[in-house]
């Protein structure tokens, strides 16, 4: 893996491969340090597109990432979180409550934050020996619904239908924990946060393609030490440091990620259940 320090520049348009994919970085919460190592990654630097699934800016350093997601020029393909939504309608008193969101949200000009909420909220690109491929932030019909990788069935069937029969491969973000599930006949991927991983350090992604329509689940490992120690030299963020601490070094898990998250998938009041 590459790191920031040692990465080399992107290729040009001339130069870069064709045909190779589409890479799909969520969540990046502004952690600008895990975002420059993974579009250091060989397919990153060669894929066609690549889909940034919302909440971009709601960490220590967003100015500064939103200037390097702007470089990818028509390569990046744009979708709004519920982080970037809320960030775009901030006003005095209108803060997000995160206060760290609350905070990104107060580096942004005008105009920043009107083309955070110009994003759309799905957007549907062709990928070969994929077809139709739907991608959204959450769910394809809400930025804040949860659904994960064990919920129930009948959760996965409120969640997906609305989306075109044509769709058969869904692409989420929000709960920061990458997964692939098979349900009511679709694939659903979710890659993962770029900036706010549970369970380990580290980027996770996902990869569409190229050839054959594999879906990838992609790890990028970068020094997080230096990460952190970047963010708190670098952000004028007065809780920078212990952000990075608890984030970019990943200290809660995955399955503390899922208890908390469980609940508001519904399965506590689903017919059959306890509780």
């Amino acid at each position: 893996m590459t790191t920031p320090d040692t990465a080399p520049e992107s290729a040009p348009e001339s130069v870069r491969p064709h045909g190779a994919g589409v890479a799909v970085l969520s969540d990046i919460h502004a952690v600008l340090p895990a975002l420059e190592a993974v579009l250091a990654e060989p397919d990153v630097r060669a894929a066609d597109r690549i889909v940034l699934t919302g909440d971009l800016l709601a960490g220590p350093l967003p100015r500064q990432t939103l200037a390097r997601l702007r470089a990818l020029g028509d390569r990046a393909v744009w979708i709004s979180g519920n982080a970037d939504r809320e960030m775009a309608a901030a006003r005095p008193g209108n803060e997000p409550g995160d206060p760290m969101d609350a905070w990104a949200a107060g580096q942004l000009g005008p105009d920043e934050r009107e083309f955070l909420g110009s994003l759309p909220a799905t957007v549907t690109l062709e990928v070969p020996g994929l077809g139709p491929v739907l991608f959204c932030h959450a769910t394809p019909r809400d930025d804040t619904e949860i659904a994960l990788v064990d919920s129930r069935p009948e959760r996965w069937a409120e969640v997906l239908a609305g989306v075109p029969d044509a769709v058969r491969t869904v692409v989420c973000g929000h709960t920061h924990m990458p997964f692939v599930r098979f349900t009511h006949g679709r694939l659903v991927v979710n890659p993962g946060s770029v900036g706010m991983p549970y369970g380990r350090p580290g980027a996770p992604w996902a990869l569409l393609g190229p050839g054959g329509g594999a879906v990838t689940l992609r790890h990028t490992a970068f020094d997080h030490e230096a990460a952190c120690a970047r963010i708190a030299r670098e952000s004028d963020s007065p809780s920078a440091a212990a952000w990075a601490d608890t984030y970019v070094r990943a200290r809660c898990s995955a399955e503390e990620a899922l208890a908390a998250f469980g609940p508001g998938d519904g399965r506590n009041t689903a017919p059959g259940t306890d509780g």
